[in-house]
């Protein structure tokens, strides 16, 4: 049978065409899975959704944010370096990112003069740390991560963002204005043959400094383990991609004459809404090539609800009861949504209906650092209970009782018969001796082999 040219295309990307030519066959199949992939998840909607409520929400919160950075860097004298990047910041606007700046900047002095009363200020904190909210919301549904970090965590960790961030910021600044005055690096300039690779070199630090940033970003911010390796090639791609975009819009400005004459002193409003669209779906853009790097699994099926089978279900309640009452027998031993996810190979937006589930029915609660605890006493909780939160629990209902065949009904009567006839009054107690004893006996058995093949 004769292919279609989306089956002959799907193919050459999932199949082993591409791959069968080698090393450089196998790096154009990996760009071309991943480029697909994000491709197919920018043009689904949903990272243009939040892109554009980041949008909004930077639009509330960017001048509470720079006067808190202001505020911060007062302190320690180096405000000033701040606001000399800020006009570099909008500078693909052109004269109207000079214009914008310098209300923006207005703005912020007369937020640190002391112009707000207290509810307005309460508003400005508001607005500020939702903005660092929205972010970490953005990067949870990217790595389908269903829970956010608790209170005491959010609060903690956002006010370090948002007290070392411009620190940090500040400080990588004046490091490059200083090396560009050392003697060293003068030399280097005016050297004929080191000197244009070294201007040339130059110019990439801002790029990389992006590159950083968006790397840090995607390692820090998501409520779940992110490696290093896939948060610096995501944060590379993103400053590429940023960097790129860079150059485009800045031509788009300066040719777009005609569309200023038409909307007047409207432009300026939609230009600075276009440009922090493109930053924040670049960002987002490199935090799904991120994820896709350290979920390969992911590439093809993409963002698909998750659709378990009753028997996996009621395996992964089990599972999941099993590995919390190990851990919680070994004190030393505490488990989390992500580290079962780790431990079951399974996402932790899969595992979250089910653990809501135990959570609802008293058999798991939530400690501390969001550890996963047993609800009830182990030798007091059934098998079966485990097992009726995933059979039993969650049903709509309708508005009269179904009426089966009274063969069928016959029948479903047996097989929970048979299911409880099976596990009895077994408890998570027992079944937690029973899979120690069956690991010590495999350990056990495993020795005995190496002493055989050692004789």
């Amino acid at each position: 049978m004769k292919k279609n040219p989306i089956e002959h295309f799907n193919d050459l990307i999932w199949g082993d065409t591409l791959e069968r030519h080698g090393l450089p066959g196998r790096i154009v199949s990996a760009v071309m899975r991943h480029l697909y992939a994000v491709l197919r998840d920018v043009f689904s909607g949903q990272l243009n959704l939040r892109a554009m409520s980041l949008v909004y929400t930077t639009l509330l919160s960017v001048v509470p944010l720079i006067a808190f950075s202001f505020s911060v860097l007062k302190g320690l004298g180096i405000h000033n370096q701040l606001e000399e990047r800020m006009y570099l910041l909008l500078e693909p606007l052109g004269d109207r990112g000079v214009e914008i700046t310098d209300k923006v900047m207005a703005l912020v002095h007369n937020v640190n003069g002391g112009v707000l009363g207290g509810v307005s200020l309460a508003f400005f904190i508001w607005t500020a740390v939702s903005m660092v909210q929205k972010v970490e919301a953005s990067f949870n549904y990217v790595w389908y991560v269903s829970k956010p970090r608790n209170f005491a965590r959010r609060f903690t960790e956002y006010m370090f963002v948002l007290l070392i961030g411009p620190v940090v910021i500040a400080i990588a600044l004046g490091m490059i204005t200083s090396l560009q005055n050392e003697e060293l690096v003068q030399y280097l300039l005016r050297n004929q043959f080191i000197g244009p690779v070294f201007v040339a070199t130059s110019k990439l630090i801002p790029y990389l400094l992006v590159s950083g940033v968006f790397a840090f970003l995607y390692w820090y911010m998501p409520n779940t383990r992110v490696r290093i390796m896939p948060a610096l090639l995501g944060g590379l791609a993103g400053g590429f991609m940023w960097a790129s975009m860079v150059i485009i819009f800045t031509t788009f400005v300066a040719t777009a004459a005609r569309t200023q004459a038409v909307y007047a002193s409207f432009a300026i409003a939609i230009i600075t809404l276009m440009w922090l669209y493109l930053n924040w779906i670049i960002l987002l853009i490199g935090a799904q090539l991120a994820f896709y790097i350290q979920n390969p699994a992911y590439l093809r099926i993409g963002r698909r609800e998750p659709r378990l089978s009753n028997s996996m279900r009621e395996r992964l309640a089990l599972n999941i009861m099993l590995l919390v009452a190990q851990a919680h027998r070994h004190a030393e031993q505490r488990l989390t949504v992500h580290a079962l996810s780790d431990a079951l190979r399974i996402p932790s937006l899969t595992l979250a209906p089910i653990i809501a589930g135990l959570e609802d029915n008293g058999l798991l609660v939530p400690g501390e650092m969001e550890f996963l605890l047993p609800g009830r006493e182990m030798a007091r909780t059934r098998l079966s209970d485990i097992l009726n939160v995933v059979r039993e629990q969650g049903e709509t209902g309708s508005y009269r009782d179904p009426r089966w065949a009274q063969a069928i009904d016959g029948l479903g009567r047996e097989l929970d018969d048979a299911v409880l006839a099976t596990i009895g009054d077994m408890t998570l107690s027992d079944l937690l001796d029973q899979a120690e004893e069956r690991s010590a006996a495999g350990q056990l058995a495993t020795g005995n082999g190496h002493t055989v093949d050692q004789d």
